[in-house]
């Protein structure tokens, strides 16, 4: 994490702006990552959401990977372990968007899953796609941007029910 000497030079303020805005650099942490969540939910639209199995991995692997290109740095720091809890909550909040995302986008494949099969392949699915995963793919395994985009996507086509593994065809 940057000292607040840091983060003025980085603004071109002073030390002293920082402190006149926040009252810590907790509270200016928080207020950064709010400030991402916001952002981050402002472009995550609805685009293909009635579209084919296809389209439809396609637009939400697109979306995430997007997010996390943008956003890994402060989600690194935000996710560490000796976050204060209001941090740690906003943790837990993505994560819960996520999958609320994930609902939306596969409730044609979801639908006709029992409850607590549906539960497990979302957080199957949340896991494969997390922060932590997009981090794995293009900094550990150094994989491009398309190669760790074919890695979510093949991955989720395998994950998610078939029509022909559906008990009910069309849709909810």
């Amino acid at each position: 994490m940057p000292t607040a000497a840091q983060l003025a030079t980085q603004a071109g303020r002073l030390v002293r702006s920082i402190f006149e805005r926040f009252p810590d650099l907790d509270a200016l942490r928080l207020a950064t990552a709010d400030y991402a969540i916001v952002q981050a939910k402002q472009s995550q639209w609805r685009a293909h959401v009635d579209g084919d199995r296809p389209t439809r991995i396609q637009s939400h692997v697109e979306t995430r990977a997007r997010a996390c290109e943008k956003w890994l740095p402060l989600w690194r720091f935000i996710a560490s372990e000796d976050q204060v809890a209001e941090l740690r909550t906003r943790v837990v909040l993505v994560r819960l968007a996520n999958i609320e995302r994930m609902k939306l986008m596969y409730r044609l494949e979801l639908f006709s899953l029992p409850e607590p099969e549906r539960d497990q392949l979302l957080i199957a699915l949340a896991a494969l796609i997390s922060f932590e995963s997009w981090d794995q793919l293009r900094h550990c395994y150094g994989l491009s941007m398309e190669a760790g985009l074919d890695v979510w996507r093949s991955a989720i086509d395998r994950m998610l029910p078939s029509a022909t593994d559906m008990n009910i065809a069309g849709s909810p």
